[in-house]
């Protein structure tokens, strides 16, 4: 029996029309999608017109799943991995569900598309030619650490950051990089609010208290000479 493979299908990160033709044909094909969140997934294969079956696998349950996944790869079935938004495995679940696959020399298929990271960078204007990525930086223990890898590095710096502390992430970063550094913010890529802010951090800082509205979303921060 000719075993199944395993989909990392990119998706929307805000509007539902970022998604790829193939894609849209493999979510309408396999025999079962494995979501971060059934209830957000379910929305994007009704807005186009796809039925599926879904099955929940999220970060804390992804190791509980992963022994269906296998099982249905291994009984022939192809299945798609997707997480919320973006592409799964980066900054969000998926690792280990590819982890597994491969051990078992299962397939394992790529569907490229929609990715914060790249979004952000392709309209922030600045070097994109070598850049670190570090995902999103400790809440507490190592974020000091962190912070000074961001200060220290001569490349382009791109990472994640939420709403609840972007005051405070520009606030650090004044610290460690005062006017040595262009920070960019981009936030609500591909939404009806999207806006991308350039400046010191200082700079920021003050825009976004004098414009709570500003503070809002999910937040691709780029730090850069």
């Amino acid at each position: 029996m000719n075993k199944g493979k395993l989909y990392i299908v990119a998706t929307p990160i805000g509007n539902l029309e970022d998604i790829t033709l193939r894609a849209l044909r493999v979510l309408s094909e396999v025999d079962t999608v494995f979501c971060e969140d059934t209830r957000v997934t379910g929305k994007l294969l009704h807005h186009h017109g796809i039925k599926a079956n879904m099955v929940s696998m999220n970060a804390r349950t992804e190791e509980q799943k992963i022994e269906l996944a296998l099982e249905l790869l291994q009984g022939g079935k192809d299945i798609v991995y997707v997480s919320d938004a973006g592409t799964p495995g980066i900054s969000d679940p998926g690792v280990r569900l590819v982890s597994s696959a491969k051990e078992n020399d299962l397939g394992v298929v790529a569907v490229p598309g929609a990715s914060a990271l790249t979004a952000a960078l392709s309209i922030a204007g600045v070097p994109t030619n070598k850049f670190t990525f570090l995902g999103f930086l400790p809440q507490k223990k190592g974020r000091q650490t962190a912070l000074k890898e961001v200060a220290s590095l001569k490349q382009t710096v791109v990472f994640y950051e939420s709403t609840h502390r972007i005051l405070k992430l520009l606030k650090e970063l004044e610290g460690f990089v005062g006017e040595d550094k262009k920070v960019t913010l981009a936030r609500e890529l591909t939404k009806v609010y999207e806006e991308v802010l350039q400046g010191t951090a200082k700079e920021l800082l003050k825009q976004l208290e004098s414009n709570p509205q500003k503070q809002k979303g999910e937040f691709v921060v780029i730090v850069s000479s």
